[in-house]
């Protein structure tokens, strides 16, 4: 590592997570994985990788309500590193009381001169002490409701719109105000190798704090630490995966020696749940449209100590020429989507997503189930999921799809009937992020009719 590399990271966090936001901004880069990349290309220490992700999502999440406050002090057009700058510092000022305002405002100011020339600098320094000397606007001077959540909850207008459309004012709020708190860390117990217990007492011993799961029975949170980082996981007992994306994997009620298909499978978290839950007996074809993705695929499977499952890649919406009409007892289609259930994971996505955006998404979920339905046997059953929370891309989904193929029915989703946190109507499970805390999902089971 060169020098200046390394004073990157002992003392200027601020700066690397400016350099961040400004490649999510411009380059659309998912949060979470050029976080994550950035932490473990320059080994950060613990103390400033937690800055470093504070600073990155607490800044991304309230981008318009930082915007609104910072409005009435800008004169003129800044530069959109300097804008940047200064969300990241008035995020400071108004939600991280720990840190000394004067510290962020020095801070910045050093910043703006290693990046620009005294100009930036002083510009930069006079916004921020008029809002530490004036205070910022206060939300309810916003008379228009939606708008007021809007900037409250820093999602679009257009979004929280049409949340409170599909859902209802209550929830469409609450699901919003949720999406700016963390998510949890949540894993699940590989049962070929451990039980929860067991794989419980084994992170323990590592200093890691562990609850079981509020949903799934396999499934365990931690309070702290780092769940990828520890023994246990090197070991194969776990596999990272929030609740909501374990809930298709048992709708889809597999059975060992079970021949099983997982269409979108990359990275392999559904994959090795379903080998998991056949005992890693029988037959997983897992395909995905990037060849480099099989990889992880293939290694979360060798980590868990997995042999049934083999990779394949192409487009999944052309799998009926590659195998035999009618051949596989369950299919998993989780498919591509708008992603609206994961925001607090990946927060650019409500300011990057359009109307648009959402319509010509069910083109591609619609072929691929077209594609599920031919290469389903009689009595199998397929299962569709999704991390988002639209209608169009779910519900109305279901709806289009039972109506072309008449010999589909709805499958009951008894096995997770049990549980009083998941909302199962006529059959379709739609969890929202408030529901548990867990990601937003959808669930819906097909079942193919013998003639």
């Amino acid at each position: 590592m060169t020098n200046a590399k390394k004073r990157i990271w002992n003392g200027n966090v601020r700066d690397a997570a400016l350099s961040i936001l400004m490649e999510i901004n411009q380059n659309q880069a998912y949060s979470n994985l050029l976080l994550n990349r950035t932490i473990k290309k320059y080994n950060i220490d613990p103390k400033d990788r937690n800055l470093l992700t504070e600073l990155t999502y607490g800044t991304l999440q309230h981008r318009l309500t930082l915007d609104y406050y910072l409005e009435p002090f800008v004169k003129g057009k800044l530069d959109p590193w300097v804008r940047e700058l200064l969300r990241l510092s008035i995020y400071q000022i108004v939600y991280l009381t720990k840190i000394p305002p004067h510290a962020v405002v020095h801070e910045a100011v050093e910043i703006s001169k290693r990046r620009g020339h005294k100009g930036i600098a002083s510009t930069v320094n006079g916004i921020l002490r008029s809002v530490l000397r004036k205070g910022v606007r206060q939300l309810e001077e916003i008379e228009d409701e939606i708008e007021r959540m809007s900037v409250e909850t820093s999602h679009p207008a257009w979004l929280i719109e049409r949340w409170v459309k599909q859902f209802g004012k209550e929830e469409a709020f609450a699901m919003a105000h949720e999406n700016n708190h963390p998510a949890r860390m949540t894993a699940r117990v590989n049962s070929l190798k451990a039980t929860v217990d067991e794989a419980m007492k084994e992170l323990e011993k590592e200093g890691i704090e562990t609850s079981k799961g509020e949903v799934i029975p396999l499934s365990i949170q931690a309070s702290s630490g780092s769940l990828a980082n520890t023994e246990a996981f090197e070991k194969g007992l776990l596999t990272i995966q929030d609740e909501s994306s374990m809930l298709p994997v048992l709708a889809l009620d597999v059975k060992p020696n079970m021949k099983v298909l997982d269409m979108c499978a990359a990275p392999g978290g559904k994959t090795t749940f379903i080998a998991e839950q056949m005992n890693d007996k029988g037959e997983i074809y897992a395909h995905d449209l990037h060849d480099h993705k099989l990889t992880l695929i293939e290694s979360n499977a060798n980590r868990l100590g997995i042999q049934s499952i083999k990779t394949k890649s192409g487009d999944s919406r052309e799998l009926d020429s590659v195998y035999e009409p009618a051949s596989f007892d369950r299919i998993l289609v989780d498919a591509p989507c708008s992603g609206l259930g994961v925001i607090r994971r990946k927060p650019e996505i409500k300011y990057n997503k359009t109307e648009q955006d959402l319509k010509s998404l069910t083109e591609i979920q619609g072929q691929l189930l077209d594609t599920a339905y031919r290469l389903i046997k009689d009595d199998g059953i397929i299962v569709y999921s999704t991390c988002t929370i639209e209608y169009d891309e779910n519900e109305g989904m279901v709806r289009t799809f039972l109506e072309k193929y008449p010999d589909m029915e709805i499958a009951s989703l008894d096995m997770l009937e049990n549980n009083a946190s998941l909302a199962i109507k006529d059959d379709l499970l739609q969890v929202l992020p408030h529901h548990f805390g867990s990601d937003g999902f959808f669930v819906a089971a097909f079942r193919k009719r013998k003639d």
